[in-house]
């Protein structure tokens, strides 16, 4: 059993003990129970302290179990905790370092509760789609106040356990621990008290048992609808929290318990949920590659640099800043160093205004940062970026000055965000040691971080930059090597069908509003200003000389050879305004539009924002289907996180590839089909992905 039991002089104590958080799965769950009744059954035992083992008191659920039959076998959650409650002895909670979740749930069922200082408590369950559904909704109202807790459900934020500690009335602590050191002793201690308070035959106090009322209840609780709709208008649960906590100031408990649980089913079941918790899953899936073990021996970073000092050097410097690891940025002229570390230093001047960092941090992190024009002064840095211009000529000779300079065992990373890596490996003698670091801009912001794997990158190479994402608060996904990777070869085709989307009687605001309204942070042509227009120009004209046959909409070309290249210069697909990123319809590139459409002889058409946001997310599917198959990803969900987290994919639709297992695989092949009979689409295109009609033959889905 994942729970221990041992009885120290006239105390019981239950230790959870499933690493690393101590989630509550079947095995544990029994342990309690078994120890509550050992302890029941001893006449020496007077009391039990309940505690976890390692860094937590009880995170929760145990992910292991997610979605299979162990995790609603009895013991289920609910019954651990009646279980406790009904214990004749007093169950006291020592709550340390993480309780959340059902962990929480559980302390608060418990008759009394001692934490130490700061402990992160929370209920997360938000963050899943849900609202807590073993009675965090109705107990913690009850013990902090309606306000506070109804705060931290909708929020799902973790807070310290000495700050709840200070809440004017509170009963979630009967006790804060003078420090984490000394909590089991004073734990101990509280046990033999209470012991012997109730040696009466007094009844235990229970947390159910207490008032829960608001003064102004239905003005509040209308208030709270307000601003919870105008916060998470694509989620339900946050709402439903609402309705749960007002639920527990108007009903006796166990009929709040039972309205918890009935909202908790039936979020279980929405695609949201599903979306999230997929999304949960696969975040933590994302780090794991196949044929690399987690016990592969992996290299020392203790100093880090990084080529050219642009927009892209600068933000990649910082993340290795702020995780204190030092930096040597190399340029090849001082005045773009300056120029560089200008702007570093304003991000985070920046910050402290915003009061989101500490003027001594800001120093410590620029402490950190040294620069160089001289080759010489990187030789000891175990790993090196180069972030320079998107150039084969220009990547050449910086790897080959870095295998030349480099120590043995270095690794060489680069930034490239579509360059064929492998020929970036043959430029040095030790293509071993060269992995593809691709970070999305700006780089000291996004979550994102593309681990591209060479055909000769090192298993202890992977390992090392998988931990290191980590270090730096990088979700890493792997990707091996094609052009553009996973996240770029994709958005291709969902530029080229904006383009035939123009073409066919579109404009650029109605895309844009279609997909937006779907759920997207910006549509494709706001994205295109916002990215620069120019960039994609340059990677059409490459494709135009490598794939002669590949069909593409020219109206894009068009735009730039009028100089319209997006936000950077104040006009593109739209005008923008000096200081200001609103998207401006433009009357003569909408002219332009319908005048490439009459010289193309093609007739406009209606379409609806159900055909285009299809053909856009769609064209992705298709093509993510393709890197599954050739292996360029590793599984179909680190898909889904290269699309959230870089590319502003709706949260609440899980990722293209969960969004078509939502859709059914069966009617996105349909509109496939369909897409293919259109003669100013890509037919070749929209032919179905054999794993796509694989997978429709075999009634399965990308994600199992």
């Amino acid at each position: 059993m994942t729970a221990e039991y041992k009885v120290q002089g006239d105390i019981a104590l239950i230790t959870l003990n499933n690493p690393p958080v101590n989630g509550l799965g079947l095995a544990t769950r029994l342990g309690i129970t078994t120890g509550l009744e050992q302890a029941q059954a001893d006449p020496a035992v007077k009391a039990i302290v309940l505690t976890g083992a390692g860094k937590a008191f009880s995170g929760g659920a145990d992910i292991k179990e997610f979605g299979t039959p162990k995790a609603l076998a009895e013991p289920n959650l609910l019954s651990v905790i009646l279980a406790v409650e009904n214990c004749s002895k007093p169950v006291v909670a020592a709550i340390h370092s993480v309780a959340m979740g059902g962990g929480l749930e559980l302390s608060l069922g418990c008759h009394y509760r001692i934490a130490a200082p700061g402990a992160n408590i929370a209920l997360p369950e938000v963050k899943l789609g849900l609202i807590p559904g073993a009675g965090g909704t109705q107990r913690l109202p009850r013990v902090l106040g309606v306000e506070a807790a109804l705060n931290m459900i909708v929020s799902g934020e973790p807070v310290k356990s000495e700050m709840l500690a200070q809440l004017p009335g509170q009963k979630l602590f009967d006790k804060l621990a003078s420090s984490p050191d000394t909590l089991l002793e004073e734990a101990f201690a509280l046990a033999r008290e209470v012991a012997a308070k109730h040696a009466d035959g007094s009844p235990l106090p229970l947390v159910r048992h207490l008032p829960c009322k608001h003064k102004d209840g239905d003005a509040y609780f209308q208030f709270a609808r307000n601003m919870v709709k105008g916060m998470a208008k694509n989620f339900p649960a946050p709402a439903k929290c609402v309705d749960a906590v007002e639920a527990a100031t108007q009903q006796k408990f166990d009929q709040g318990m039972a309205t918890e649980r009935e909202m908790f089913i039936n979020l279980m079941w929405t695609p949201e949920c599903r979306a999230l918790r997929h999304l949960f899953m696969a975040e933590r899936a994302a780090s794991k590659i196949p044929d690399v073990p987690e016990d592969t021996p992996q290299r020392k970073i203790e100093k880090v640099a990084v080529i050219g000092a642009g927009t892209m050097g600068g933000g990649i410097s910082m993340n290795f800043l702020n995780a204190g690891i030092p930096v040597t940025i190399l340029e090849m002229k001082q005045e773009a160093l300056d120029r560089g570390v200008g702007v570093m230093r304003g991000n985070y001047e920046a910050q402290v205004k915003k009061g989101k960092l500490k003027q001594d941090k800001l120093d410590q992190r620029m402490g950190l940062l040294k620069t160089t024009v001289d080759y010489a002064d990187i030789q000891d840095a175990d790993l090196v970026i180069e972030a320079v211009f998107e150039d084969i000529g220009v990547k050449e000779a910086v790897f080959k000055k870095l295998d030349e300079v480099m120590k043995p065992g270095a690794i060489l990373a680069s930034n490239t965000s579509t360059l064929d890596l492998n020929k970036i490996a043959a430029f040095t003698k030790r293509p071993q040691d060269v992995v593809g670091l691709h970070f999305f801009s700006p780089a000291n912001v996004m979550k994102l971080l593309e681990v591209v794997r060479g055909d000769k990158t090192g298993k202890d190479v992977m390992a090392t930059v998988m931990a290191v994402a980590k270090k730096i608060k990088k979700t890493a996904v792997v990707s091996g090597v094609c052009d553009g990777f996973i996240g770029n070869r994709m958005i291709e085709q969902y530029g080229r069908q904006g383009g035939f989307l123009l073409d066919e009687g579109c404009t650029p605001a109605q895309v844009d509003r279609a997909i937006e309204k779907f759920g997207f942070a910006m549509g494709p042509f706001r994205m295109g200003d916002l990215a620069g227009n120019d960039i994609g120009w340059a990677i059409r004209k490459r494709r135009y000389q490598e794939k002669p046959d590949m069909k593409y909409s020219k109206t894009a070309d068009l735009l730039c050879e009028k100089g319209r290249f997006g936000q950077k210069v104040g006009k593109g697909w739209y005008d923008y305004k000096p200081g200001k990123r609103d998207a401006i319809p433009n009357a003569e590139v909408e002219q332009m539009i319908v005048e490439h459409r009459q010289a193309l002889g093609i007739t406009p058409r209606k379409i609806s924002d159900e055909e285009i946001v299809q053909r856009l997310v769609f064209s992705l599917v298709n093509e993510a289907a393709h890197i599954l198959e050739e292996g360029i990803a590793n599984k179909a969900s680190d898909i889904d996180v290269v699309y959230i987290f870089g590319y502003g994919f709706p949260v609440h639709r899980g990722g293209p590839l969960k969004y078509a297992d939502e859709v059914g695989l069966f009617n996105v092949m349909q509109a496939m089909k369909r897409f293919q009979k259109n003669p100013l689409d890509d037919a070749a295109f929209w032919q179905p992905a054999p794993l796509i009609q694989r997978l429709v033959a075999e009634g399965k889905n990308f994600n199992g």
